[in-house]
């Protein structure tokens, strides 16, 4: 068939009309044509890329040879564990150095007072100081060697570090102090440390360390260092108990005149002795090496140095305490290629201000405040078509996420997701959280509606802070990832929980150059801790789950995390419940997601009617079971037993829920030695609990 009859059957013009036919249009179509040609080329080359993940998300971790069944990442690029990520930082001294280094002097440590922009001092500045700190500290007979433990009782702020860089600067151990742990735990500490200087921030703080001096409690105290000013009278206080105070800058003042030359670190040498919460008796000191912490955030850079490297111009806000690893170890990745951390004003309702002052890139949190952020968003879809909407464009959004695509400049983030962005600072492309799981609801929606990458890390304090991470592009949830290229992880068998290894399910043990040394003078701990093969025993339930991810699912002993991440022991608080006058039995159940505990209570049939008749309240066993006013009552009294023994308010119960029936041995809710059976008692009273939960928020 000739071109000008196939032209005439698609009536278009002959080959020889053509050069007409195009002198016939007009400029308007010409211009329309060419416009959408250049969006179609600029579409094809500005289209949104997926994120190519570092390994193949099926297969995220290997069996290890001859291991006894433990895992390792695939990403590890060999059969070694991973214990530095640069040959020029291999200590917490030469992490800093190197940001120095690259840094070309840029800011390194920013604050600011209310209202006001950051203000930063330089990485020199750092550097001089810390010196001038460790030479100060060294005349004051203080030693450079890791027998010297100084302890640091501050909140969150440049001086902290400092304080921190001086200690490594001359082989010195740091032991953060925390308000939380409450002035006996603090106490113990001094003492079992032999910590003769501590440096605090607060004139308070100095005043709660000579109580004990003066009670003869810590008499190894000799020198408190402030960073703040203090009354004249606070320093007489001092003497009176052999206590010399000082402030931080004139002992760095005193270190500038008597400046000494550095005393570095070595890797296998002590850096830092964390004491856990722990959830009865003495806390316990996880003794943490230079090594330890290097072979951790190395294990990080190397899972998503193809994704998300760290650069100079990060900048991180640092607002979770400065006394876990959690946030220590995420700041060391920062300081270690140059680039900024920025303090909160110390006002946690002040965080979002700090955040649009500060525009930070890095942002580790807590799951507590993801869950706040996603409660605070759909609060504010306060009408059925607003949440409709912010559903319908996270659903949008998730797709995306689901196919590798990490953005926030999209329709959705116009019209729905911008002003949660700029609510963080408007620059955020790396969200850490750890320290207890996170909702899957919540991760998936924050994914797509922040826009930036976030991860999901797994470990504890004696594997410095993580043991696994999500692996970069698998923005999947209710996993905690894949082993760090630092460590192993091995699943051994639990016979009394029934969790059995050839089924995938057992406790976790963790093994590698991140895992500490033991606790501080603590062998008896050690050795439960730590096996003669230097595994470390988690405690937590883990399953391996077909990409080779880690789920957690469950305790080992009965001890859990609530969602900010403190440690609950709920036979402790049981045992002190129990003493309540119409208190029979009393199961308390907390919630790794959730923030507060609730309690499952069976009042005493013979003492609740009296107890309540006491209180004018009259009716039957049962009737009494359902009565608002006399569940108030019992619930204030067994509050009021735990303030009596020392509960803190993130160990009592906020609801409880009454029940009638008594828990035994016949309807499967104790053992035939009269113990509860947990897992039984959280199934049987599942409905209830998520009342309790939905009644309480």
């Amino acid at each position: 068939m000739q071109t000008q009859e196939i032209l005439r059957m698609l009536r278009l013009p002959e080959l020889g009309d053509l050069g007409q036919f195009f002198r016939s249009l007009s400029a308007t179509t010409l211009v329309s044509v060419g416009a959408l040609a250049a969006i179609l080329a600029y579409w094809f080359t500005h289209r949104p890329k997926a994120l190519q993940p570092p390994c193949d998300l099926l297969k995220q971790s290997e069996e290890v040879e001859d291991s006894g069944g433990a895992r390792r990442s695939v990403i590890s690029g060999g059969p070694e564990l991973l214990t530095h990520y640069y040959d020029d930082a291999r200590t917490m001294y030469q992490v800093f150095r190197r940001g120095l280094s690259i840094s070309g002097n840029g800011p390194c440590l920013g604050f600011r007072k209310p209202n006001q922009p950051y203000q930063w001092l330089s990485y020199q500045e750092v550097a001089d100081r810390a010196e001038f700190l460790g030479s100060g500290l060294l005349q004051h007979n203080c030693k450079a060697s890791t027998d010297q433990f100084i302890g640091v009782f501050a909140q969150n702020r440049p001086e902290w570090i400092i304080a921190e860089l001086a200690c490594y600067t001359y082989s010195m151990v740091v032991v953060p102090l925390y308000d939380t742990l409450g002035p006996g735990v603090i106490r113990y500490i001094i003492n079992t440390a032999d910590i003769s200087t501590v440096i605090v921030d607060k004139a308070w703080k100095a005043g709660l360390l000579l109580e004990h001096v003066e009670k003869k409690e810590t008499p190894g105290l000799k020198l408190i260092i402030l960073m703040e000013p203090f009354e004249e009278a606070l320093q007489e206080r001092g003497k009176k108990c052999g206590v010399l105070l000082k402030s931080m800058q004139a002992v760095e003042d005193c270190g500038q005149e008597n400046h000494r030359a550095p005393v570095p670190p070595r890797p296998d040498d002590l850096s830092i002795v964390c004491f856990t919460s722990g959830t009865t008796g003495d806390p316990k000191g996880a003794m943490l090496t230079h090594g330890n912490v290097v072979a951790d955030f190395s294990g990080f850079l190397k899972v998503t140095e193809k994704v998300i490297f760290p650069r100079q111009d990060d900048v991180l806000i640092s607002f979770l305490p400065l006394a876990h690893m959690f946030e220590r170890v995420i700041q060391s990745v920062v300081y270690c290629h140059g680039g900024r951390v920025g303090f909160f004003q110390g006002d946690i309702r002040l965080l979002s201000d700090d955040m649009k002052a500060l525009c930070p890139t890095i942002f580790p949190v807590v799951p507590r405040l993801l869950n706040r952020m996603y409660d605070k968003i759909f609060s504010q879809a306060n009408t059925p078509v607003k949440r409709w909407l912010l559903e319908f464009a996270a659903k949008r959004k998730q797709a995306e996420v689901r196919s590798g695509i990490i953005r926030n400049d999209s329709i959705w983030d116009e019209l729905f997701f911008n002003k949660i962005q700029a609510s963080l600072g408007g620059c955020v492309r790396m969200i850490v959280t750890g320290a207890a799981p996170v909702s899957p609801a919540v991760l998936g929606f924050l994914r797509a509606a922040l826009g930036c990458q976030v991860y999901e890390g797994y470990g504890q304090t004696e594997c410095t802070a993580g043991c696994t991470f999500t692996t970069p592009g698998d923005w999947t949830s209710g996993h905690v990832g894949a082993p760090l290229p630092c460590n192993h992880i091995k699943l051994v068998d639990v016979e009394e929980l029934n969790y059995w290894t050839s089924k995938g399910e057992g406790e976790i043990c963790v093994r590698g150059p991140n895992v500490f040394k033991g606790y501080l003078k603590d062998p008896k701990n050690t050795h439960e801790a730590l096996d003669s093969d230097g595994w470390l025993h988690t405690g937590d339930i883990g399953r391996w789950l077909p990409e080779g991810t880690l789920k957690i699912i469950d305790r080992k002993k009965h001890i859990f995390k609530l969602a900010q991440g403190e440690y609950i022991a709920p036979e402790k608080i049981e045992n002190i419940y129990t003493r309540s006058e119409p208190v029979a039995q009393v199961y308390v159940h907390g919630d790794s997601l959730k923030a507060f505990l609730v309690g499952i209570v069976v009042p005493d049939p013979e003492v609740m009617p009296c107890w309540a008749q006491k209180r004018g309240i009259e009716g039957t066993y049962a009737q009494l079971c359902t009565n608002k006013e006399l569940k108030k009552a019992i619930l204030d009294d067994m509050v009021r037993l735990g303030k009596e023994s020392g509960l803190h308010s993130f160990e009592q119960v906020k609801a409880i829920h009454i029940h009638s029936e008594m828990f035994s041995v016949h309807n499967g809710l104790l053992t035939p030695t009269l113990k509860a059976k947990r897992p039984e008692l959280r199934g049987y009273f599942k409905k209830q609990i998520e009342e309790l939960y939905t009644i309480s928020i």
